[in-house]
């Protein structure tokens, strides 16, 4: 090795030892000055408590049968109540028509007899209006097609629900 090797390798020594031990000072210094009140800062921390708590409780609770379930109230999920107040319910069969049973009703989709349509309608009047409102408020599934209970509605009162077959079959006679 020559002469200027030897000095820029002591030089360049030198200059990483005063760098190291100022990274290992600095180290040193945020540990004692900072460290330990962060930590107590964060155990201190209520709103920060609250939020770790809301992350880590569990997804759903089991009901025990015997046991006291009092506590397990059902809740609605996130804007469930908002979805609940936006679809009012109609006040009579032609709005329920309009609002629920025209959906497959008017286009006739999953065989749906399409209201006005007195072929498609008159076997299922035959069968007499007590089937037809079982049959639209219990759901039916049958050859010419599949009925959802309450045209997929279950927030629907019966009498709603009858109404709607009743404008039904006034528009098909």
């Amino acid at each position: 090795m020559s002469k200027h090797d030897d000095h820029f390798f002591n030089v360049f020594s030198a200059v990483l030892g005063i760098l190291v031990a100022i990274t290992i000072g600095l180290f040193i210094f945020a540990k004692m000055f900072g460290g330990g009140m962060t930590e107590a800062h964060v155990e201190a921390d209520p709103l920060l408590q609250r939020d770790v708590a809301e992350r880590i409780k569990p997804f759903g609770q089991v009901a025990v049968a015997g046991a006291d379930n009092s506590a397990l109230a059902v809740a609605p999920p996130p804007g469930a109540a908002a979805a609940a107040t936006t679809a009012a319910l109609p006040a009579n069969g032609e709005e329920t028509y309009k609002a629920v049973c025209s959906v497959c009703h008017t286009p006739g989709i999953a065989g749906a007899p399409k209201t006005g349509d007195k072929a498609a309608w008159s076997a299922r009047i035959a069968q007499g209006m007590d089937t037809l409102h079982k049959h639209a408020i219990e759901g039916y599934t049958g050859q010419a097609g599949v009925m959802p209970a309450k045209g997929g509605r279950a927030d629907l009162p019966d009498d709603l629900v009858m109404q709607a077959v009743d404008y039904m079959v006034e528009q098909a006679r």
